[in-house]
């Protein structure tokens, strides 16, 4: 009797071990997480929410860049909520994770992650915290600068009006505690109003970076029978959204830019087949690479020094904007 009871105590503690190892990363809904690469020493995890288009190519050029590094990278699965994420970042330094890479659930809770993370460094990818919640080789954010984005777009739309003194926009923003949210849609404005052009803001939502989303939201402007010039996305995905309630609708998309951001391959073929007119190529390759890049330096190293895009304030790691219409989106397809 007392040996069967031993018995059966052992299973429990066995299968309490065998129950933690496969736990550790979890607290967060599945989206298919996964390894990647060895041979390094270094061994970090990548931790975000649920994938959009580009989050998805963003942790396909992570998965690829490691690999070529000969670098372990794990990715957790997705996190639908904060305390998802701290829990995920508390167990991967429990685990012995060397660095974390993280694009934010909710970027205003950085200083929440980071101490979960401790001393482990924390790489943010693509939504970077506020510049107050970065340090140097300790908590760094790899991303586009934003503001160019809107930039660009707002430029592409004046000069295809014919340079007018004056138009209505409608804007249509990806999830609100996305600092491209905000960064994309202020930058559209400020462009307008430091050269002298009254934009007048008819419309302004979210649609969460989601297609079918935006085109709801669209439906929902239309009803008001307001007029406008140009509708400005800050993603491809809404984009692609707008055209197709635009088109629903009649509107003649060669006369009503619509215009996004990501150069995505849906995006580029909606520039090819005459809908959308305008997209900024945001590298997720280029993400990628630089964010294992930033994890081999502080690993290694303790130091980001000789990476290129670095800012000279050693917070960020900068990664170009480029501009794509019809006469080169064939480069990016």
């Amino acid at each position: 009797m007392k040996n069967n009871k031993r018995m059966r105590n052992l299973v429990s503690i066995l299968l309490m071990v065998v129950l933690s190892a496969g736990l550790i990363l979890t607290g967060c809904k599945s989206s298919g997480g996964g390894s990647t690469g060895s041979g390094s020493g270094i061994k970090a995890i990548y931790t975000g929410p649920e994938a959009d288009t580009f989050k998805q190519l963003l942790m396909d050029a992570l998965a690829e860049s490691a690999a070529a590094e000969g670098m372990t990278l794990d990715f957790g699965d997705a996190c639908l909520t904060i305390n998802d994420q701290v829990e995920q970042i508390r167990a991967a330094v429990s685990s012995g994770y060397d660095a974390i890479i993280c694009l934010p659930v909710d970027r205003a809770t950085a200083l929440q992650l980071q101490t979960a993370a401790g001393d482990v460094p924390i790489v943010y990818v693509n939504a970077c915290p506020d510049e107050q919640y970065l340090k140097e080789n300790q908590y760094i954010a790899v991303s586009s600068y934003e503001k160019n984005a809107g930039e660009y777009q707002a430029e592409y739309v004046y000069e295809t009006l014919g340079k007018p003194s004056s138009l209505n926009i409608v804007i249509l923003r990806g999830e609100l505690t996305h600092n491209a949210s905000t960064a994309r849609s202020v930058s559209v404005k400020h462009w307008f109003q430091d050269n002298g052009i009254d934009a007048n803001v008819v419309f302004d939502d979210t649609a969460n970076w989601s297609t079918d989303e935006a085109a709801d939201v669209i439906n929902i402007f239309l009803n008001t029978h307001q007029s406008f010039d140009a509708v400005f996305c800050n993603n491809d995905d809404m984009a692609l959204g707008a055209c197709r309630a635009l088109k629903a609708a009649g509107y003649d998309l060669s006369e009503v830019p619509v215009v996004g951001v990501d150069a995505t391959e849906a995006g580029c073929q909606s520039i090819a087949d005459g809908d959308m007119q305008f997209t900024v190529y945001q590298s997720a390759a280029g993400q990628g690479a630089k964010a294992i890049e930033a994890v081999k330096g502080l690993v290694n190293n303790g130091s980001l020094d000789g990476i290129e895009g670095l800012s000279d304030d050693g917070l960020y790691i900068w990664v170009p904007f480029e501009k794509v219409d019809a006469n080169n989106v064939k480069d990016y397809m």
